[in-house]
């Protein structure tokens, strides 16, 4: 009794906690309660259950069908149910009329013809990809709704009336359903999709920063244990990695919705999963450099891992920047002033990592591992006993650098997808007060950072 006890306690605890972070998700569930309500009107009450002709519990059906979280979920649902039902219904109506014109004994060869040739013919087109995408529910209820009205129409009377009918309360069903969807705390697909590739870019900067940290962060390498924290960042590209199905579908609903906020009808939506896919080709390397920064058995030599630390902190400092930055310009909707100016840091700092790469001369491989140099400056700078590193040593930390240098190089394609969706979607441009001010601080931080230079070599030569 206390096991069932404490079972029902925490399902109600993790009920309550998605109900807390995610109140679309419980409003959801009053807007489909609230449209059984209204449309259970038609079953209960005497002169509207007559009006549909007894067939009110289509209606309720079709309610309980067709509502979707999103707004163009349910639309798309919607056209396709009453499009199906609209065209299988006019059509079983014709395929009748034949039959009854062709006499009692041909009267059940076409109808049987008609259904198997039909059915097939739908459930064929099902598998073609652009149906498929857009419009396999409505074939669906096609071949549902043909076949019905066919095989009824052999024993029912007045079959106009039953597919009016049915018609009928599949068109009050769908419309309490887009009414209270788009009227009542509306969860627009094209929305949730804007806001997934912004939420995975700023992961995306987040996951860089803490592989990186990881790797040269002795004090966290330190610690065998990470924390929830840090995991959770480590961990958070893994999002992005997973989204693609989520994309595609919420791309494909967008496209059925009307205009809202600060998308137009026919917004590119097409443009936001090239702007996913670049960013999961960026995934992919990060996931790369996670494992091969924390699961690499060789051990770097610390004055080599010091050495390089600055050009691949700094590389992805960058990328993580133009990640950021990018998010921002797709949550604002602005062409971004900056971008070109950061790409072209990130772009700087990918040549002052490939040149201290070049700096490690191949006298400082060697084939069997000998004593290692006691300071970081013996690297590059031509002294008579210059380091010298196994292969084995080298090889984890070229790899890092390597990953780093071409997760840099999917970003600026990544860029360039943002580049593309704000040409196309006509995203405002940032004004010119906002541009002169950024670099004007920019200015000021680069007069700051010389100062401070000067003031330290006063110092040293003191």
């Amino acid at each position: 009794m206390g096991f069932l006890t404490n079972n029902i306690w925490g399902f109600l605890q993790r009920a309550w906690k998605i109900a807390v972070n995610e109140p679309k998700k419980l409003m959801h569930c009053l807007k489909v309660g609230l449209a059984l309500s209204l449309v259970s009107l038609f079953y209960y009450m005497r002169p509207l259950y007559q009006g549909v002709g007894g067939n009110a519990m289509w209606a309720v059906m079709t309610v309980v069908v067709v509502s979707e979280y999103t707004v163009g979920a349910t639309l798309s649902k919607s056209v396709n149910r009453a499009t199906g039902t609209f065209l299988a219904g006019a059509l079983a109506v014709g395929v009748h009329w034949v039959a009854t014109q062709s006499g009692d004994k041909l009267e059940p060869l076409i109808l049987q013809a008609s259904v198997f040739l039909l059915a097939a013919a739908a459930t064929f087109s099902r598998f073609i990809p652009s149906i498929k995408a857009r419009f396999d529910y409505g074939a669906m209820i096609f071949i549902l709704t043909f076949s019905l009205v066919s095989v009824s129409g052999y024993r029912v009377q007045k079959l106009f009336k039953l597919a009016h009918d049915r018609l009928s309360t599949i068109a009050i069903g769908t419309s309490i359903c887009i009414l209270i969807s788009m009227l009542v705390c509306p969860v627009w697909a094209g929305t949730e999709l804007h806001n997934l590739i912004k939420n995975n870019m700023e992961k995306l900067s987040d996951s860089l920063d803490g592989c990186v940290a990881e790797y040269f962060g002795n004090d966290v390498k330190s610690n065998n244990t990470k924390s929830e924290a840090s995991n959770k960042i480590l961990q958070a590209y893994k999002c992005t990695l997973n989204s693609k199905a989520t994309e595609e579908s919420l791309a494909n609903f967008a496209r059925w919705e009307p205009a809202h906020g600060g998308f137009n009808f026919g917004h590119p939506w097409k443009e936001y999963l090239k702007v996913g896919a670049s960013l999961r080709s960026c995934a992919y390397c990060i996931e790369a450099l996670n494992g091969s920064s924390i699961c690499s058995d060789a051990k770097v030599p610390d004055f080599l891992k010091t050495h390089f630390s600055k050009f691949c902190i700094r590389l992805s400092a960058s990328s993580s920047a133009v990640l950021k930055e990018l998010a921002v310009s797709i949550s604002t909707m602005k062409k971004s002033s900056k971008i070109d100016v950061m790409v072209e840091e990130m772009r700087n700092a990918v040549q002052e990592l490939e040149n201290a790469l070049k700096s490690l001369s191949k006298q400082q491989i060697a084939s069997t591992e000998t004593k290692t140099g006691d300071s970081v400056n013996d690297i590059g700078e031509g002294n008579a006993t210059p380091a010298v590193v196994t292969l084995a040593e080298i090889v984890p930390l070229v790899t890092v650098t390597s990953l780093l240098i071409e997760i840099a190089a999917r970003t600026e394609k990544t860029a360039e997808a943002v580049n593309g969706l704000a040409d196309k979607a006509e995203f405002r441009v940032e004004s010119a007060e906002k541009t002169k001010k950024s670099q004007s601080q920019k200015v000021k931080q680069i007069s700051a950072k010389d100062e401070d230079d000067k003031t330290m070599m006063t110092l040293e030569k003191v």
